[in-house]
């Protein structure tokens, strides 16, 4: 699910699902997370560039697995899932985000993790979890506003609509853009930039970004778990697998 690959200083990982366009199941999930863990003590990895496998970057979360039926059972996914945003964001390690085509729902989510995006010029990004009955998570609500500000952020979020690059790159979601097909390249050079430089400043910077994103995860916590179960999220899940549009009820 994720291909590692040592470029110098630099730790490469692709997201390895392009047939589902990377969507970002919990196995991808805890796999990044035991990643992001093993490599803290390793001083010879200086700087992670993140990419999708294929055309895409990620679309998201896997809808397929999504199937929780206990508030119990959805805290779980959410305690899992939050070790993996929590390994990323207070990671000492600086995160490159290489993005071409669709960056959206929770692969967003991963995106704004890391601490540079580089785009393609023809990349899109959604924050799409209200067209499944859903509101942003792993981080999105903390990260998002850092990024771009809480009134931007508010439009992306509620209404769900695509963002082309040069756009995202106009509000501050993303921070260079490159010729399609480009993103990974450019992304390394970024990195390979973050490797030659002062480890300990950039940790210790890294840490105070990263202030506040436990209490936006306690929040989705309790929040997501009531959403998951809810019947506007079971017909937005059943209408995205059908491709039709949802009818929602707010219940």
């Amino acid at each position: 699910m994720i291909i590692e690959d040592r470029k110098g200083h630099v730790l490469v990982l692709t997201l390895d699902n392009a047939e589902r366009r990377n969507a970002l199941g919990m196995e991808m999930r805890i796999a990044l997370q035991q990643i992001f863990e093993r490599i803290e003590a390793e001083a010879d990895i200086r700087a992670v560039v993140i990419k999708g496998a294929g055309a895409h970057f990620s679309a998201g979360a896997d809808i397929t697995g999504m199937n929780v039926t206990t508030a119990t059972g959805a805290r779980e996914r959410f305690r899992i899932s939050h070790k993996m945003v929590r390994g990323l964001v207070k990671s000492s390690k600086p995160i490159v985000a290489a993005v071409e085509g669709w960056c959206v729902g929770a692969g967003l989510s991963l995106a704004l993790c890391c601490d540079t995006i580089v785009a393609a010029s023809d990349s899109r990004f959604m924050a799409s979890f209200g067209k499944v009955g859903l509101m942003g998570d792993l981080g999105l609500l903390h990260t998002l506003p850092a990024r771009i500000g809480i009134g931007r952020a508010r439009q992306m979020v509620l209404y769900g609509n695509p963002m082309p690059a040069d756009e995202a790159e106009r509000i501050g979601l993303v921070d260079r853009i490159s010729e399609p097909g480009k993103a990974f390249d450019d992304a390394m050079t970024a990195a390979e930039q973050l490797a030659t430089a002062a480890a300990l400043p950039i940790a210790l910077s890294k840490d105070f970004f990263a202030r506040g994103i436990d209490l936006s995860l306690d929040v989705e916590r309790e929040y997501q778990p009531m959403l998951l179960l809810s019947d506007d999220h079971r017909e937005g899940k059943t209408a995205f697998l059908e491709k039709r549009a949802a009818e929602f009820k707010g219940r």
